[in-house]
């Protein structure tokens, strides 16, 4: 195995990411398979383009503003459904009324998401 090579510089800037376990399965048999050391692989790959990088389009200004507006109802959604359902347990909303008003969340979910997938 080659050793890294020296750099006048110290090795200072850490870089992390997580993979699925499918993900790194496949990394870490490309890492295996060029008889490197990890970081010198990864560094070779990024560093020197023989990677192939794909950027996603940076969200528009409304998208943007949409996706802050939806993960703040978001959070309240989730408020109301730990208050629901802690009534719930606590015997003062009945099931019923419980499986209607999750089912109501639920829905607003789903609208939002697809509001969400048709702007830009």
């Amino acid at each position: 195995m080659a050793r890294p090579q020296k750099t006048s510089e110290p090795l200072t800037e850490p870089f992390s990411f997580r993979l699925t376990k499918s993900e790194g399965a496949e990394l870490r048999a490309k890492i295996t398979a060029s008889n490197l050391p990890r970081a010198e692989f990864l560094r070779d790959c990024v560093l020197k383009n023989k990677t192939v990088v794909v950027a996603k389009p940076k969200a528009s200004l409304e998208k943007s503003r949409m996706q802050f507006l939806f993960n703040k109802t978001s959070n309240n959604m989730n408020q109301i459904a730990h208050v629901l359902n802690s009534a719930n347990l606590a015997g003062t909303v009945s099931n019923p009324l419980c499986e209607k008003t999750v089912a109501s969340l639920e829905a607003i979910a789903r609208y939002l998401k697809t509001a969400l997938n048709h702007v830009d």
